[in-house]
Formats: C-alpha cells, sequence, structure tokens
C-alpha cells in the first residue's frame, strides 16, 4: 500500500477510537513517526495532508527540516532523547520537544532560544512505569519540573508524554491512564501516548496525540 491509503487506514483507526470512547477525533493529532525514512516519504505523506512528524535524532531533525523548509505549515516533533549540548541545533529547526526530562534540559534549551522568538512548545517526557533502561523524569521529579518550566517564558509547557512497557496493548492502559492523571493535576491539556500497537487504548484512555510510524511508512531500513 502506498503512504497515502496507510495513513488513511490509521486516521480511521483513530476515528474509530475515538467514537468508542465518545470523543472527537478531531481532538486527537496524528504525529507521522518518520525517523529513518527519507524526506520524499514525508513529503508524501504531506501531500496526503499529514503536518505532524516525529524524529527520534536531531541530526537527522536537522536535515530534513532544512531539506522541507519549503513547506510552511509542517509541523516536526523531537520524540527522542535529547541531550543538552545538541538544544541550540534542535531550537533551529523550531520543533518542539516531547521528551524534555530535567531542569537542567529545559535551561540549556531556554538559553539555546533566539530572543523574541515564539516559545518552545515542549512536554514533560514521565517514565510513568519507572523503567530503568528508559529515558523520562520519574513522576515524583515532575512537579518540580512543571515549576522550572513555567518558569522559563522562552518555553511553553502543553503537557506530557510517556512511552509504556512493552507488551500487550491493554497492559499500557493502567501507565496512560496514570499520566492522564497526572496531566490534570497540572492542568496541562496534551497527551502525547500512544503508538501502533495501542492507538485504541491511548485514545480512549485521553491520548491528543498519537505517534505512529511502522504503520504509515512501512518497516524502517
Amino acid at each position: 500500500m502506498s503512504i497515502a491509503e496507510n495513513l488513511e487506514r490509521v486516521r480511521a483507526r483513530i476515528v474509530a477510537a475515538a467514537a468508542a470512547s465518545g470523543r472527537d477525533a478531531a481532538t486527537i493529532r496524528l504525529v507521522a513517526v518518520s525517523k529513518k525514512n527519507p524526506s520524499s516519504a514525508i513529503r508524501e505523506a504531506y501531500a496526503a495532508g499529514q503536518r505532524d512528524f516525529g524524529e527520534n535524532y536531531v541530526q537527522e531533525l536537522v536535515e530534513k527540516s532544512g531539506e522541507l523548509a519549503d513547506l510552511d505549515d509542517l509541523r516536526f516533533h523531537l520524540i527522542g532523547h535529547l541531550q543538552r549540548n545538541k538544544a541550540k541545533a534542535v531550537v533551529g529547526t523550531r520543533a518542539s520537544v516531547q521528551t524534555l526530562d530535567s531542569i537542567r534540559l529545559a535551561d540549556a534549551l531556554a538559553r539555546a532560544a533566539t530572543s523574541g522568538a515564539r516559545p518552545i512548545e515542549v512536554h514533560v517526557q514521565v517514565n510513568i512505569a519507572e523503567e530503568p533502561q528508559k529515558s523520562g523524569c520519574s513522576v515524583t521529579e515532575v512537579p518540580a519540573l512543571v515549576a522550572a518550566i513555567r518558569g522559563l517564558p522562552e518555553l511553553s509547557l502543553v503537557g506530557l508524554m510517556t512511552v509504556p512497557p512493552a507488551g500487550d496493548p491493554e497492559s499500557a492502559r493502567v501507565h496512560y491512564r496514570a499520566l492522564a492523571s497526572l496531566a490534570a493535576r497540572f492542568e496541562l491539556t496534551s497527551l502525547s501516548m500512544g503508538m501502533s500497537a495501542d492507538l485504541g487504548v491511548a485514545v480512549s484512555e485521553g491520548a491528543t496525540l498519537v505517534r505512529v510510524g511502522t504503520a504509515i511508512f512501512g518497516d524502517r531500513s
């Protein structure tokens, strides 16, 4: 199937999941995870109406941002771990950052921001299941991190993001529910959670951003 056809199938899944949980599908944004795919694939998805794209690696994000600069309304999201020394490179792409997980990283992004520019949109990545091998702050670190970000005018905190433990899609529900409860505590309305396998569960638990890659672009090289 073509990328356009794959997009249509994923969008249909989102609509069905929203309907099943009494939600408006228009409140859920699809982020097409384009890592390891060429800019030509992003252009193909863009032609099919897709506007939000997720990249894991800073160098790849920077390269694609330059190659696709003519697409004015294309929106990149960094969904991979960000090191502080690469904050300036990310700021230059105007991508949102979904993986902010420490006060030191927040400070680095704020310092790298261009004076007078629109604030950088960020999500706090929470290691909701406290898996030692995964990035993200702990639940107990969230209050201090949220307060620090809200004190930085260069950043705009919009929500929380998580990657649940691998396993049966239904097993992610408890983690998505916990993230939604945590976001409500801080009056955050954006929840980036859910991927190809557990998209339906994520939508039913309040996801506003779902990140889907292989189901759109196929297996990565």
